[in-house]
């Protein structure tokens, strides 16, 4: 749980660092950062009570440019650093920004049991299909035949779906969401930040140098109506830029149809359940995509189960009420012990 409601009025400026920003003009990392300064000065926590934790890559400078306490960790490993920082500051909001590198190839057995385990974290992985930061290898979310430096005849390897990935893995509360958007992005974050246990956020990221356009699809004004849907719990799943689409289910496929404007067009379309108890519904939306599906943006999946945190404290309280703090010295002369000889070599 933390710690509420900072006595003095918070802006962006006060979580803004005095650092230099270094990416790449017209890089969508620059929205994201101020989304999200945007947003903790509305949270009602204090300052002193954000940490930021992050890898290795182009998204992993973020705490730099932070004003609160964070880490620069090593690559992969942000998560695992940032779940023993929230068990011994329970107290404290704590939020890992990584990449689809980052995340995904070398930290992907961290990312995986982050998500199983439930700690509350806030967990935003900018996705823009490419190793920015090394300059434009095809990446463990570069499509099927994607052509990089290190893939010149094409990638051979099937790509992770971020959000597909989260929910499989357990995670309580999945959303997606695209750089371009920023009010979406701010609603969809904010809604993290309240949620209790792991929240993961996969935001569609634009690489301007490496990968321009990876997702102009959903991310261009002037098209994406007709390639996303926006998801509202309790709604049909219906999209266009006259909303003439919705989907339905064929037994566990999803299909487009056409939607005429009569009485029956919306019977039957998929309704939209964030809170379903079972993740297997979020686990096809999170997959929908084109041509004849649009990608679905918002919250995936929302439900409430015990965090890990709270659930380690408990256990902590229980070896302690039965058994007193001892000393160490007792500890390590205690059970089973032996005494070397004289002769013993």
């Amino acid at each position: 749980m933390t710690t509420d409601c900072p006595s003095a009025t918070l802006s962006r400026q006060d979580f803004a660092s005095d650092q230099t920003v270094r990416w790449c003009p017209g890089c969508g990392d620059y929205t994201v950062l101020a989304t999200v300064q945007r947003l903790l000065p509305t949270l009602g926590i204090a300052r002193e009570n954000f940490a930021f934790i992050s890898g290795i890559g182009c998204s992993s400078r973020f705490p730099y440019y932070m004003n609160t306490y964070g880490m620069h960790s090593i690559h992969g490993r942000a998560p695992a650093i940032a779940t023993g920082l929230k068990l011994s500051r329970p107290e404290l909001s704590v939020w890992v920004v990584t990449g689809d590198g980052d995340a995904l190839a070398i930290g992907g057995n961290h990312f995986i049991h982050a998500m199983r385990r439930n700690v509350d974290l806030k967990v935003i992985l900018l996705n823009n299909r490419i190793y920015g930061l090394t300059k434009g290898q095809f990446s463990p979310t570069s499509e099927l035949g994607k052509k990089s430096k290190t893939t010149p005849l094409g990638s051979i390897d099937r790509p992770f779906n971020p959000s597909a990935l989260a929910v499989a893995a357990g995670a309580t509360f999945v959303a997606r969401t695209v750089d371009g958007d920023m009010p979406h992005m701010t609603e969809v974050l904010r809604r993290a930040a309240r949620h209790r246990g792991t929240a993961f956020v996969e935001v569609l990221q634009n690489c301007v140098v490496f990968n321009d356009g990876a997702h102009k699809l959903i991310a261009d004004k002037r098209i994406r109506d007709n390639s996303r849907v926006l998801l509202q719990h309790g709604q049909p799943l219906v999209w266009g830029a006259q909303r003439q689409w919705g989907v339905r289910l064929d037994g566990l496929v999803p299909q487009r149809v056409e939607l005429s404007g009569g009485p029956a067009d919306g019977a039957g379309l998929l309704v939209h359940d964030e809170s379903a108890p079972t993740p297997h519904l979020a686990f096809a939306m999170a997959q929908l995509e084109g041509p004849d599906l649009p990608v679905a943006l918002g919250v995936l999946r929302a439900v409430s189960q015990p965090t890990y945190d709270e659930l380690n404290t408990q256990i902590v309280e229980q070896a302690r009420a039965r058994r007193p703090r001892g000393r160490l010295a007792d500890l390590l002369a205690e059970g089973d012990v032996w005494t070397l000889g004289a002769g013993a070599a």
